[in-house]
């Protein structure tokens, strides 16, 4: 099983992102350290900067060394750079973190010197050496590629920088049945309310949290999602059942800014009370995987694919950008699959 580890700032604090590819083992030995959290912007877990978390995820003295003078002025212009390009600050740290643990290695090397044949060499010597996660390497990719785009004099071919080469997985899928349990767990109906809306719209559970209540056209029976991942807005279908339960919640709630609110009034719900309100569910209905909310989404695209909609519609739904996300989903649904008949029913 392969993960990496890096110290990181986030909003504000020392913390130490943990990067792997999913694993429920390892996902339950990180709830059980003291402080850990799941970012969905970070795309990982992390855990407070302490000496024993340091020894624990065996990170290197590199990740604390201080760049060089010159690379310290560059990381700030990239800095300054990706706010004009009106990228999220959590985006922002986490590309400039990244980008700064590549500096650090060539700290003796003016940055115009640098070549392709370096990338490959760090990949090799520290990446590879330190059995750091394919993922972590992707991410410090995306930063050395971003970063080379707005520096002027380099031996850098930016198109030619290679990406490693990563594990094929198959989205995490629950049945109708299962989803069934799930939404009628809880007999509160803001937490039965918020599932349910993640489920029958599939959304990511920051769409969910951003949701005010003018984005609920009752009229047309839609959602509008403003300001989704990738900055974009989109629409989602409303099922006529979930309006009913919307004005029933409504009516027992009055939010004032946000949609789900928590025990302060005008402020978003909290994520990892939202992580807690499935796993209690889980519980309720006696449902052992360890699903995380994200399962939702990916049950209701491949559901909608089982019932026959086309790929292109659910691209549309989901907010991809590449139609070769979305068809991830035709691995995993059953319809097809179902109707073969096994040669060993012949036997």
């Amino acid at each position: 099983m392969k993960w990496s580890a890096k110290p990181i700032k986030h909003k504000g604090e020392n913390r130490i992102a943990v990067y792997f590819e999913k694993n429920a083992g390892l996902i339950e030995r990180i709830k059980k350290i003291n402080g850990a959290r799941w970012s969905q912007t970070l795309m990982a877990w992390h855990i407070p900067d302490t000496e024993e978390n340091r020894v624990r995820f065996k990170i290197t003295p590199i990740a604390y060394t201080i760049p060089s003078e010159e690379a310290q002025i560059q990381i700030e212009k990239f800095k300054q750079w990706m706010r004009s390009k009106r990228y999220s600050e959590s985006t922002i740290v986490t590309y400039s973190e990244a980008l700064k643990s590549f500096l650090v290695f060539y700290r003796e090397k003016a940055i115009a010197d640098i070549t392709n044949e370096d990338v490959i060499l760090y990949n090799n010597e520290y990446i590879l050496k330190n059995n750091l996660s394919a993922s972590y390497q992707n991410q410090i990719v995306n930063a050395i590629k971003l970063f080379f785009q707005t520096i002027r004099e380099t031996k850098m071919l930016v198109d030619k920088i290679h990406r490693p080469k990563r594990a094929k997985q198959l989205p995490n899928v629950l049945s109708k049945e299962e989803i069934k349990l799930i939404l009628n767990a809880h007999s509160n109906i803001k937490h039965k309310m918020m599932l349910s809306l993640i489920y029958s719209c599939g959304l990511r559970c920051g769409e969910l949290l951003a949701l005010e209540p003018v984005h609920i056209d009752s009229k047309r029976n839609l959602v509008l999602l403003k300001n989704a991942k990738g900055k974009k807005d989109r629409i989602a279908p409303l099922s006529p059942k979930i309006l009913e339960m919307l004005r029933e919640y409504y009516i027992a709630f009055k939010p004032t800014k946000y949609l789900f609110e928590g025990q302060i009034s005008g402020q978003p719900y909290d994520s990892r009370s939202l992580q807690q309100v499935l796993k209690q569910a889980l519980q309720k209905s006696g449902i052992t995987k360890p699903a995380t909310l994200h399962w939702l989404r990916h049950s209701f695209a491949t559901h909608l694919l089982e019932n026959g909609t086309d790929l292109r519609y659910i691209q549309e739904l989901l907010g991809h950008n590449s139609s070769k996300t979305t068809e991830i989903y035709t691995h995993v649904s059953t319809k097809s699959i179902q109707q073969i008949k096994s040669p060993f029913d012949d036997l």
